[in-house]
């Protein structure tokens, strides 16, 4: 039988210092501290357990140049679309 992985996906997150509530499409989340904020690349956010995010995720390094380089030209299409 074939075997598949799921794609990795690249996500932004936060430790959360206090305790949050966030509403989300899937009803009201919360997290506790030592938890994290992950943020999507569409804008959603939601909680994670420590534990869980330690086991699903990974760093990632980042190249300084292509992050300063894809900002700059989101700021540029901004300013022509204003």
């Amino acid at each position: 039988m074939p075997k598949f992985r799921r794609k990795p996906v690249i996500v932004e997150a936060v430790k959360i210092t206090s305790p949050i509530t966030i509403e989300t499409a899937e009803g009201t989340l919360t997290g506790k501290a030592g938890d994290y904020l992950i943020t999507h690349a569409d804008g959603t956010q939601y909680p994670c357990n420590a534990d869980t995010f330690k086991q699903t995720y990974e760093p990632i390094k980042v190249d300084i140049r292509t992050f300063v380089y894809k900002v700059l030209r989101k700021v540029k299409h901004k300013l022509k679309t204003q």
